[in-house]
């Protein structure tokens, strides 16, 4: 199954490129720290019978696992998370191309972060691959042209979140990888929300986002349940099957899916066609993630 981890990685990303499109356009109205808060306590209290028994084993973790949690939890389950929701929001969806630039800058924080905390050493060829990746995920997403930028005010401020969201799931994904050392994914999973909800209570309090949870709509609880069901929970869950089995820089190539999908579904609901430039990036995109997964 070690050689199938990567298509578990590719598979929760594209599922978090369907969250993006799909799904959280409809919780517009709501405060970003709240949606976050909601999501991730929904998952955290559907996991909670399951493994409320295995909660003694946190004693058993070393501080440096425990911290590790920690900050995936505060950078991608929290900062993370509400950065790349509200650039979304600030674009109102439409914008997409600045909000994208996410997925193309994360391999990078991602990596020089592998390699500066978990030591991991790897082949010449993995940065050939991993760089003609990142080249063909600009290329699919803007073809020959730059990013446009001038399109409101917010846009900047969408781009600047969007940059934050970029560290902070690049750094997620390696400090998942050592939290993981000892733990399985399926507690790893819990646990990640676990600590998420805890630090999104305390986030939304601070910021007395916690009283408009009676403006949630009967509309909005069930897209709750179902990004908890598909794009939340189990998303995670399969992306930390894949991470227990390979290097954190391999998962971060493989997490190019994101914007893959996030661009064949603005063709397929909005129309937008890829011109050739386009489609050419798509095929090197998918051809170095191919690569890079069977590297060892």
């Amino acid at each position: 199954m070690g050689r199938l981890a990567p298509i578990f990685i590719i598979f929760a990303a594209s599922l978090w490129g369907i969250d993006g499109i799909v799904l959280r356009p409809s919780l517009y109205n709501l405060p970003v720290p709240l949606v976050v808060f909601i999501e991730s306590s929904i998952v955290a209290l559907l996991l909670s019978p399951i493994f409320y028994k295995q909660l003694p084993k946190i004693k058993m973790l070393e501080k440096r696992e425990l911290l590790s949690f920690f900050f995936v939890a505060l950078l991608g389950g929290a900062i993370g998370t509400m950065s790349i929701t509200k650039a979304l929001f600030y674009v109102n969806f439409v914008n997409l191309s600045v909000v994208i630039l996410l997925q193309k800058l994360q391999p990078v924080f991602a990596l020089v972060l592998a390699s500066l905390l978990l030591k991991e050493k790897l082949p010449k060829e993995f940065f050939i691959w991993a760089g003609s990746a990142i080249i063909g995920a600009y290329l699919m997403t803007f073809g020959l042209t730059f990013p446009n930028l001038h399109t409101g005010e917010k846009t900047a401020i969408a781009a600047g979140l969007s940059l934050i969201a970029a560290f902070s799931f690049g750094s997620s994904t390696v400090f998942s990888k050592r939290a993981l050392r000892n733990v399985g994914f399926e507690f790893g999973t819990y646990l990640r929300f676990l600590f998420s909800s805890i630090i999104m209570l305390i986030t939304t309090l601070l910021f007395s986002n916690i009283t408009e949870i009676s403006s949630v709509s009967s509309t909005q609880w069930i897209i709750f349940l179902i990004i908890a069901f598909t794009t939340g929970g189990a998303a995670i869950f399969l992306y930390y099957y894949g991470l227990k089995k390979v290097t954190a820089s391999v998962a971060t190539i493989c997490e190019l899916a994101f914007p893959l999908t996030a661009v064949i579904l603005e063709y397929f609901l909005h129309g937008n066609m890829l011109d050739p430039i386009q489609w050419f990036g798509v095929v090197i995109l998918i051809a170095s993630i191919i690569k890079v997964s069977s590297l060892k």
